[in-house]
């Protein structure tokens, strides 16, 4: 009997979950979806309200759309210009803010009276925030004290100033100093009528206005001798000053005092292949200028007091280097390596030193001799740890020659583990015991 009434409630049950199921599917078909909203394809695109630029911080610019390296840009170009963005048309002109996200941002832009600063840092309130132009002026011709005296901060000068360097030296024209970013539409109508530039960009301004060159376009009139020119009158022949000291230092220091042929001036690498071209038939290569200045740029070593033949090149000094003939430069990367290193275990060593003049030292390896008897030396297995982080041939590979070698004991077994090349196990053999 009791199996008959469980089969008989289960059937119930049954019957009232399958009227339950088609109640349900009935009352959903009058449902209204009108009210339903669909997820957009762009789920990423954030939701935009009005905003004020000069009080977002990065998080807000990334809410906004922006990456965190684009949000990092936007706040870094705010501080350039002065720490507030002062129009929409200034942030337009930074570089990580595309035309059509600016599009999507300047309707809900908004610049609040509480919070817009003035961007000069010479405030004057008597002035309405306006800028104070000196008269008619050459923009070319301001330096950073006038910049800041016409009302930009130091951050905004110095933009300004970089930004005529970029142009090559010299601001061109109106219509390139108008692109200047940190020059708001508002400053630009007050002082346009002032400045003292062509209107528009010559068509050839491509030619001079490379960031990599910045060499100014003028012309080479007559004859020189590149052997007695000094920076200023490299300068003259359309070089920057930053050029012309890279010219004088490589005549002086790399060729020892004195171009000697054309390709030397040719492989100087801020003369460009048409720099160079242009500069050719007026250069005149004076046999006496090149002589003189070998002559006083190495002493000549029949005159040194010091016996070479007797001096250790683990003791020689910087003074008896110099006694010797080389150059400052030389003598001191001599002496800076060879106390890095805790002495020289061998002659091809001052060789692979840098900046020296290998002919000269080639001379003084011939007649000085190499003691090496006090270099300090040591096996990998117990090399001082300071000793192996400092020492130029070791320093690469310390961390791990101290791991292998808690398990290592065995130089050459360390060796073999740090798989290096063959060229640079013989270097650090020179000083194992």
């Amino acid at each position: 009997m009791k199996k008959i009434y469980y089969q008989r409630m289960a059937g119930l049950a049954i019957v009232l979950a399958c009227l339950l199921a088609v109640k349900n599917i009935a009352g959903k078909e009058n449902d209204d979806f009108s009210t339903v909203k669909f997820i957009s394809e762009s789920g990423n695109s954030p939701t935009l309200s009005e905003f004020n630029p000069n009080s977002l911080d990065a998080e807000g610019w990334k809410n906004l759309g922006f990456s965190e390296k684009q949000s990092s840009t936007i706040l870094k170009y705010k501080e350039i210009v002065g720490g507030e963005f002062t129009s929409k048309e200034q942030i337009k002109k930074c570089y990580v803010i595309s035309d059509e996200k600016f599009r999507e941002l300047e309707p809900l832009m908004l610049f609040s009276n509480s919070t817009l600063k003035t961007s000069f840092a010479n405030y004057n309130p008597e002035s309405s925030g306006k800028l104070r132009i000196p008269g008619k002026f050459n923009p070319d011709k301001l330096s950073q004290s006038d910049w800041q005296k016409m009302g930009y901060s130091e951050k905004q000068v110095a933009a300004i100033l970089k930004y005529k360097n970029y142009l090559g030296g010299s601001f061109v024209s109106k219509e390139k100093l108008r692109e200047c970013f940190i020059i708001s539409s508002e400053d630009w109508q007050q002082m346009e009528a002032s400045v003292l530039l062509r209107e528009k960009t010559p068509e050839d301004f491509k030619k001079y206005s490379k960031e990599s060159s910045f060499v100014k376009s003028k012309t080479v009139q007559s004859a020189f001798d590149p052997n007695v020119l000094d920076q200023k009158g490299w300068m003259n022949l359309g070089f920057s000053e930053k050029q012309a000291a890279v010219i004088v230092n490589y005549r002086d220091k790399n060729l020892r005092g004195s171009f000697k042929t054309l390709d030397d001036i040719k492989s100087c690498f801020v003369i460009s292949p048409e720099k160079f071209e242009e500069l050719k038939p007026f250069i005149r290569l004076n046999e006496s200028t090149m002589n003189k200045n070998v002559a006083e740029k190495k002493p000549e070593i029949k005159n040194a007091q010091t016996d070479f033949s007797k001096t250790d090149l683990n003791t020689i000094t910087f003074k008896q280097l110099i006694e010797f003939g080389l150059d400052e430069r030389s003598a001191g990367s001599i002496i800076g390596f060879r106390k890095k290193l805790g002495g020289f275990m061998n002659k091809n060593q001052i060789l692979d030193t840098y900046n020296i003049d290998k002919d000269l030292v080639q001379k003084l390896l011939a007649i000085a001799p190499l003691d090496n008897s006090k270099v300090e030396r040591h096996s990998l297995k117990t090399a001082p740890e300071e000793w192996l982080k400092n020492h130029p041939y070791f320093k690469y590979s310390a961390d791990k020659i101290i791991f292998y070698r808690v398990n290592n004991p065995d130089d050459e077994k360390i060796l073999k583990l740090l798989k290096q090349k063959p060229e640079y196990d013989t270097r650090m053999r020179l000083y194992m015991k």
